[in-house]
């Protein structure tokens, strides 16, 4: 049996070889980070960022396309250091309308934002870009700087980073009607299914009867005759079989198409290196200027009308007379001022700064 002297002696080995371990450690590292090694032992053992995004559009849509390009580009670039997930049709289950709040708490890291959907926490952002501002589907173009400027300024008091987005394509917006309905005369006897509450307003003025149907009951409504025309984009009324429904259509005005902004969350953005920053923000930029280019395209829509006649048995009548538009743009005009006041100073604010460019279209 070791005496206390030796197992002492004992310990005092142990302890210097352990230290010899701790120094040896010490120097390799130093060698590794010195030389680069390190970094890279580093990245490849570790996870990658997570970023789960929020998405409201069914993957039929163009702008999923879009949008999943992005990600894809992104995760791509990052090399393993960020997984850029995108829960496309709402699947992550969040509420639109609750999204600037989940932003701000930092329940989800992104999520594409479309302004009309806040009227209750943001109503200003309902109020930046309504139906009926613009006759033309270049004007769109020339107004986009002033609308993006104006809701990164609204997001970031949200504690939102907006980083590009998609532009959406300019589409065809038309009647879609059981029977023959082009002009609004025609339109005051039926009853018309819209999207925001502004269309409502803008409508009745016109003597129009007109309710919000969301799109998933808009097929519905139209079936068991709760409505007998749909307002809605033409171009991608097939998505939501439109076709099956109504065999009238005529077109009325180009969408004034609001962007989807990028948002990412304070929180998520600063768990970013600046590296993995600098990636989201140049693709996500690479993603606006390119649907930014598509968004004005004559020939999608002139094919995408004669596809909907030729192939799906509509009846494409003679678009609303000038004298028609004008009067749905005069009333609209009013009920956006109406929903700017309503909103207070803010609202005022982004509607004259949108009425001044606008008065400096051609």
């Amino acid at each position: 049996m070791k005496n206390k002297f030796h197992i002492r002696e004992d310990n005092i080995k142990k302890y210097k070889k352990f230290l010899k371990h701790i120094f040896l450690a010490m120097i390799i590292g130093f060698v590794m980070s010195a030389i680069g090694i390190g970094g890279w032992v580093d990245s490849a053992f570790a996870k990658p960022v997570v970023l789960r995004m929020h998405s409201q559009i069914v993957e039929a849509r163009p702008e999923a396309k879009y949008l999943q390009e992005f990600a894809d580009r992104v995760n791509e670039r990052a090399k393993g250091k960020l997984n850029l997930i995108v829960y496309h049709a709402g699947s992550l289950g969040l509420r639109d309308p609750d999204l600037l709040r989940i932003l701000k708490r930092g329940d989800v890291d992104m999520a594409m934002l479309y302004g009309e959907y806040f009227a209750r926490d943001a109503p200003e952002l309902a109020a930046v870009y309504v139906q009926g501002a613009i006759t033309k589907p270049e004007q769109h173009l020339k107004l986009l700087p002033v609308i993006r400027q104006i809701y990164e300024e609204a997001y970031s008091e949200w504690d939102i980073i907006t980083i590009g987005g998609i532009v959406s394509p300019v589409f065809d917006v038309g009647l879609h009607c059981k029977s023959p309905v082009n002009t609004l005369d025609e339109l005051k006897t039926k009853k018309l299914r819209v999207w925001a509450p502004h269309l409502v307003h803008t409508f009745q003025d016109l003597g129009v009867a007109a309710q919000v149907i969301g799109q998933n009951d808009m097929y519905t409504a139209l079936q068991t005759g709760v409505v007998d025309c749909a307002y809605y984009l033409s171009t991608v009324a097939e998505t939501v079989s439109l076709q099956e429904v109504t065999k009238y259509e005529a077109y009325l005005h180009p969408w004034a198409a609001v962007p989807w902004m990028f948002g990412v969350s304070e929180r998520a953005w600063k768990r970013l290196t600046p590296e993995l920053q600098q990636i989201l923000t140049e693709e996500a930029e690479a993603t606006w200027e390119k649907t930014r280019d598509l968004a004005v395209d004559e020939v999608r829509e002139a094919e995408a009308r004669s596809y909907r006649q030729e192939k799906l048995g509509i009846t494409m009548l003679d678009r609303f007379s000038d004298a028609d538009l004008q009067k749905f743009v005069d009333a609209a005009n009013k009920r956006w001022l109406e929903m700017a006041e309503t909103a207070g100073k803010k609202g005022i604010e982004y509607y004259d700064r949108m009425q001044f460019a606008i008065n400096k279209l051609d």
